[in-house]
């Protein structure tokens, strides 16, 4: 177990430090919050069921009977929560002795800091192990997969056809793959795009699309009606790791999700026979997806 003690912190001790460095950096705005919808929850783990629907009505001749179908249970996606935490001890000697607070209130703030930065890496890590098979859902699959079953039968894809970077013309194919979504027994579903979300290396490419009126560039006087499609506007995911992969984000409900157990809590004690005094920070929470013709997305060329 780590302690820190006046040894850690010499130059504390003493006056004539102009400034200490490292930690007072700015950070982004909170960016998990725009791909993920937040429920509350009360139990150990929660679940979403998938269920079927009916199918389309079959013609009835004269006197004969009607025709009955049925509805079922189907896939369970699971959010177990999952605790984190994190804190740092420090003696009574340091706290007396710091005659800049770098072990104090600094720490502390430093802990918030890493509490926050954890979340946004397990939220992105949702995405960055979008593709990843080894990482699988209620149906088997990975999160953006060309074959995700349907309890009823068949098969519905949300990753594009041939992968390929983002670009206008990717982003049009994008929207007529959605805007072709059926539910579970293969009838229309009215599936739009809601958010484009890239990763920071993406962000001048999707800004020139997102931003353009006409055709990204070309000399044509043709509009640019991608832009128009995405009514969330464009999300840049500073904690995405494939730099040429990108998302969208449909209006599909009960998708991506992000169940709070326990918000983040601060607590700070005594040891009785040293005196040091323990800070930490704890939070239990859950990121996944449940319905996913919620999230489509593209691996890049």
């Amino acid at each position: 177990m780590a302690t820190m003690t006046t040894g850690s912190f010499g130059k504390a001790l003493w006056p004539g430090i102009n400034a200490w460095y490292g930690k007072a950096y700015n950070e982004f705005d909170v960016e998990w919050s725009k791909i993920f919808t937040t429920r509350k929850s009360r139990k150990a783990f929660e679940e979403d069921v998938s269920i079927s629907s009916f199918g389309l009505a079959a013609q009835k001749a004269e006197g004969a009977p009607v025709s009955y179908d049925s509805e079922q249970q189907g896939f369970v996606d699971r959010y177990t929560h999952v605790v984190y935490a994190l804190g740092f001890i420090i003696t009574k000697e340091l706290v007396e002795d710091d005659l800049y607070d770098v072990a104090g209130e600094r720490k502390s703030k430093g802990l918030a800091y890493s509490m926050r930065q954890t979340k946004e890496v397990v939220a992105a890590n949702i995405l960055n192990r979008a593709f990843n098979t080894s990482y699988t859902y209620g149906d088997g699959k990975a999160l953006i997969v060309s074959d995700h079953p349907n309890v009823a039968g068949g098969t519905f894809s949300n990753v594009i056809a041939v992968s390929a970077d983002l670009s206008e013309a990717a982003l049009e194919q994008a929207c007529i793959d959605i805007g072709k979504y059926t539910n579970d027994r293969g009838l229309r579903i009215a599936v739009k795009p809601s958010k484009l979300i890239v990763p920071v290396d993406l962000d001048f490419e999707a800004n020139k699309i997102m931003d353009t009126q006409y055709e990204v560039g070309t000399n044509n006087n043709t509009v640019n009606l991608v832009r128009s499609r995405f009514p969330g506007g464009l999300v840049i995911n500073h904690y995405l790791t494939d730099t040429d992969a990108w998302f969208i984000l449909t209006n599909v409900p009960n998708g991506m999700t992000h169940f709070e157990r326990r918000p983040d809590a601060f607590s700070q004690d005594d040891d009785f026979d040293t005196d040091n005094a323990k800070f930490k920070a704890t939070a239990r929470y859950s990121f996944g997806c449940s319905d996913k013709r919620s999230i489509y997305g593209s691996q890049g060329a």
